[in-house]
């Protein structure tokens, strides 16, 4: 909850959804090779920032390593400057109790497990939403809904 200081001096409460934020959104921030997406994926992390909490795991942050880097062939000590401003979203961690959500969501939704690892890491946090271009979009999954913010930009 996020209270606001109204110019009359009362205070107001505003419920800001937690929002995690899938590898693919980040890639596209810094891909050059498509412009369209680029600008979306700014777009939609901006607006998590500015008005939501933005969450991501360490599965997220090693996967934007690589990707950025072997994929988009981005300098890795640019990439690393990159990773160090995730210090301002909540981050969480893949330990042993996350695999093992992972794999039941991987069973029972049939999804693969490095998706099913996402899914289990925003239920973790208490996510609302998952943004990413991957899953099914309006699909639900253990409470967290999946948006395509490429798609549709209205959140």
């Amino acid at each position: 909850m996020l209270h606001l200081m109204e110019s009359s001096g009362h205070v107001m409460s505003c419920i800001v959804s937690k929002i995690f934020i899938d590898t693919n959104i980040l890639v596209y921030s810094i891909d050059q090779k498509d412009e369209d997406k680029k600008q979306k994926a700014r777009r939609t992390l901006k607006k998590i920032i500015e008005f939501h909490q933005p969450v991501i795991s360490t599965q997220v942050i090693k996967e934007f390593y690589v990707v950025s880097t072997s994929k988009l062939h981005a300098d890795p000590i640019v990439v690393k400057n990159i990773i160090h401003n995730f210090h301002n979203m909540e981050i969480v961690n893949n330990d042993l109790d996350l695999v093992e959500q992972a794999i039941d969501i991987s069973v029972i939704s049939q999804l693969s497990f490095w998706d099913a690892l996402i899914i289990a890491a925003a239920e973790k946090a208490n996510c609302e939403f998952v943004f990413s271009e991957d899953l099914n979009s309006g699909q639900t999954y253990r409470g967290v809904t999946v948006i395509n913010p490429l798609d549709k930009e209205d959140f």
